[in-house]
């Protein structure tokens, strides 16, 4: 069958496409021979700025106009020559010695790859890829998804809710406090990832500028290499390679996604919950349906693909991190066909994102059902009330609390009111005790 949305292996390339085809810019094989075509173009120019030759500006507007108006067609052309070379990068290499036939330069086609191996070209094709994807894509779609989180957080910031750990009743909450935890791990784990650095190699066959530097040996190829990759690419250069950049950066960047899906997990698992316990209704949209056999259902399943998708990213960015940066002596061919895969995990989380986003939305405030719950669990007060007693030096408040309300099924208001009364202390202490209850016993 031809490849197309149903038939498609992957399903970010068949059921989810319509959401994320814009990542093909970034990850497709047509976006890597860009960015080759790209890297290429920006040396060859660069050596003529360091006056290695003279660059007519006719050849090199043509040249620009060749990287800026790159179509699928010219990628087309070069996998063509890569069937005859059975090598990506000297088909790109092909590619542009035919761009200056075409503008009366054939004299200058051999500066174009003067002296570089193929991973200078695909070492920095690559992090300056993954950099435009990071910038431009992946990192504003984790602060807009932490700023819908802090909207919500901020409406919700004065209901209060029955706390739960170790899945039972606990010392009160507000629901825009638990919510801002998770905006403020975003905003840390966000932070951090700004640390990390876009880093490439550029320095030849084995890292040492072997071939630049019989050419030209009083030339200062570092200097120059430094230089080219900041100042042209906005990429930081690896001073000590092999013949392969060691991905260490690289790998900083997906565990740091990971930490972050990690962290959307969880949140999705508690937003489950507390539709689960009826805390959130879902609005409806005519025509969809819960369940197949279910009339009534409204499942929530936004969260629960958003789970899955999260979890398919986490594994294969384990792999990435764990993988790339171990290569045998100076270099070996695994990282090459792995490297061709980093577009995936980021595939499934932009996609887990935007059903994140989607389920947000669908959320309706059940405040009903959280009254509910705090007005049958007013034993979570037993805390406060030991503690103002301890403050009062009473003997065992701790003990006494645990005697009313350990296991006990009918701890109401008017069981605590009636213990509070029985107690031995002042009638202003007591009043005191009183006006504590589930709704208000919420902390800072």
């Amino acid at each position: 069958m031809d490849l197309n949305q149903l038939t498609a292996i992957s399903p970010i390339d068949g059921r989810y496409r319509k959401q994320l085809h814009h990542l093909d810019e970034y990850f497709s094989e047509y976006a890597l021979i860009k960015y080759r075509v790209l890297v290429e173009v920006e040396y060859f120019v660069f050596l003529a700025e360091k006056k290695f030759f003279k660059l007519p500006a006719s050849v090199k507007t043509h040249l620009q106009n060749a990287v800026a108006n790159f179509s699928l067609e010219d990628a087309g052309v070069i996998k063509e020559t890569e069937k005859i070379t059975n090598h990506d990068v000297k088909a790109v290499e092909y590619f542009l010695k035919g761009e200056l036939d075409k503008c009366n330069a054939a004299s200058l086609k051999e500066w174009i790859h003067f002296g570089l191996t193929s991973q200078d070209i695909n070492n920095t094709a690559i992090p300056l890829s993954w950099k435009h994807a990071v910038e431009h894509d992946y990192l504003p779609a984790v602060i807009n998804l932490q700023q819908q989180l802090l909207q919500l957080a901020t409406a919700w910031k004065d209901i209060p809710m029955l706390a739960r750990t170790h899945g039972q009743a606990a010392s009160p909450t507000r629901l825009g406090k638990e919510i801002m935890v998770y905006v403020e791990r975003l905003e840390n784990q966000v932070q951090l990832f700004s640390y990390i650095p876009f880093m490439a190699k550029f320095g030849g066959a084995t890292g040492n500028f072997n071939a630049h530097h019989v050419a030209y040996p009083k030339y200062d190829w570092v200097k120059f290499a430094n230089e080219f990759t900041e100042t042209k690419l906005g990429l930081e250069r690896q001073q000590y390679t092999t013949q392969i950049e060691h991905y260490d950066t690289l790998a900083a960047h997906f565990d740091a996604i990971k930490r972050i899906n990690t962290i959307f997990i969880d949140f999705c698992r508690d937003i489950w919950t507390y539709v689960s316990t009826d805390y959130f209704k879902q609005k409806t949209k005519k025509g969809e349906i819960g369940s197949s056999a279910m009339p009534h259902k409204v499942n929530p399943i936004d969260f629960e693909n958003a789970e899955g998708n999260l979890g398919i990213a986490n594994a294969l960015l384990e792999h990435l991190s764990a993988k790339l940066p171990v290569s045998r002596l100076q270099r070996d061919l695994t990282d090459s066909t792995v490297l061709r895969n980093i577009g995936v995990p980021v595939a499934h989380t932009i996609l887990a994102f935007k059903s994140i986003e989607k389920g947000l939305d669908k959320l309706v405030l059940n405040e009903a059902k959280l009254k509910a719950d705090l007005d049958n669990n007013w034993a979570v007060v037993a805390e406060a009330i030991q503690t103002v007693l301890r403050r009062e030096n009473y003997p065992q408040p701790y003990e006494a609390l645990k005697e009313l309300t350990r296991g006990k099924n009918a701890i109401d208001k008017q069981a605590i009111h009636q213990f509070i009364g029985s107690l031995k202390i002042a009638a202003s202490l007591k009043n005191e005790l009183k006006k504590i209850t589930p709704y208000n016993y919420t902390g800072i």
